[in-house]
C-alpha cells in the first residue's frame, strides 16, 4: 500500500484524484491540501510515501512548498503535476529533488503507475513535459538572475551588493545587462519580466 498527500487548489481535480487513485491501485490518500502552505502542513504531519503536488497554487506555489518540505524531510518523494512546465520551472524543481513530473491532463491510471514508480525509488518525467524542458529560452546569466531575484524581494542595490559580496558598480552592471536582455526600462520591470517567464 502506498500512502499519498494530494495538494491541488482545483477542488474538482483534487477530489476526483482522491476518489480515483485508490480505485486504480493500492493507494491510500492520507490528506488533501488546497494550497502550498496547506501542503507543507499536511506532508509534515502525515509523512506520506509520495506527495502529489500541483505546480501552480495560491499563497505558496508548488516549488515554494517543496523547498519548505525539503528542509524538514530531505528524502520526501514528490510527484509534481503541471499544465505547462516551462524550462526554468523544471530546472528549479529538479534542483529541489522532485522525482516525477506528470501532466495534469493524464489519466488517473497513469498517475497511479507513476506514483508506484516513484515509490520504488525510480524517477519519471512525462515525455511531453520533458520535451518542454529541453527548450531553454533564458538569456540571463546566473548572476543576473541572482540580482533580479533580490530586486524582486525589494532590496536596494547596496543591499544586493552586500548580500552577494559584490561591488555596487558590479550589481548595477548586472542589472543593466538584465534590463537590456529583457528590453525593460527599470530593474523592477526586468525582475517582473523575468519572473513572468520563469527565469527566476
Amino acid at each position: 500500500m502506498t500512502t499519498v498527500v494530494l495538494a491541488d487548489d482545483e477542488a474538482l481535480l483534487r477530489k476526483a484524484l482522491a476518489a480515483l487513485l485508490p480505485l486504480e491501485g493500492e493507494i491510500t490518500v492520507l490528506a488533501e491540501a488546497e494550497d502550498g502552505a496547506d501542503a507543507v502542513r499536511a506532508t509534515l504531519e502525515h509523512r506520506p510515501d509520495v506527495l502529489v503536488i500541483d505546480l501552480e497554487m495560491p499563497t505558496v506555489d508548488g516549488l515554494g512548498a517543496v523547498a519548505e518540505i525539503r528542509r524538514t524531510l530531505p528524502d520526501q518523494v514528490i510527484l509534481m503535476l503541471t499544465r505547462h512546465a516551462r524550462p526554468g520551472v523544471l530546472r528549479k524543481a529538479l534542483k529541489l529533488g522532485v522525482q516525477g513530473f506528470v501532466s495534469k491532463s493524464a489519466e488517473p491510471a497513469h498517475i497511479t503507475s507513476v506514483i508506484k514508480t516513484l515509490h520504488e525509488g525510480k524517477r519519471w518525467i512525462d515525455p511531453d513535459v520533458s520535451a518542454l524542458a529541453v527548450v531553454d529560452d533564458n538569456p540571463l546569466t546566473d548572476r543576473e538572475v541572482d540580482v533580479l531575484r533580490a530586486t524582486r524581494e525589494g532590496f536596494s542595490v547596496a543591499d544586493i551588493a552586500a548580500q552577494l559580496h559584490l561591488a555596487e558598480g558590479t550589481v548595477r552592471n548586472y542589472l543593466s545587462n538584465a534590463m537590456q536582455k529583457t528590453q525593460t526600462r527599470t530593474r523592477h520591470e526586468a525582475a517582473r519580466y523575468a519572473r513572468e517567464h520563469d527565469w527566476l
